[in-house]
């Protein structure tokens, strides 16, 4: 099983947007979590840092730049989706990546109190 390590990048950028509102409370993650088009387009237009950004989890072992490297995408590269993080705190918990489930828990409940 792959081992992952909090993307604190990741994390700060989740927050901020959160901070800026720049959020979807409501949305079914199965339908508008990015495809690999949307990722390859999104990589091609910004880069690896902004693309790594979107996720809370680093993949120990691949490579700097290569999408195997990141995990546990939060949003939809617009907007951090609340069904996202729900998603994190779900695989992470069930995979048994303590660590990411913890800071993709704190970020839901950082949007929660948020946006209430």
């Amino acid at each position: 099983m792959a081992k992952y390590a909090v993307n604190e990048a990741g994390v700060a950028h989740v927050r901020a947007l959160i901070d800026a509102h720049q959020y979807v409370l409501d949305s079914d993650w199965g339908e508008v979590q990015p495809d690999a088009a949307a990722q390859n387009a999104y990589l091609e237009r910004h880069g690896w840092d902004e693309y790594g950004a979107w996720h809370l989890g680093l993949t120990e072992g691949p490579g700097e730049e290569t999408k195997a490297r990141y995990a546990f995408v939060a949003g939809d590269f617009r907007r951090v989706h609340r069904s996202a993080l729900i998603a994190c705190v779900y695989r992470a918990s069930e995979w048994r990546h303590k660590e990411v489930e913890l800071a993709a828990h704190d970020l839901l409940q950082h949007l929660d109190a948020t946006s209430a």
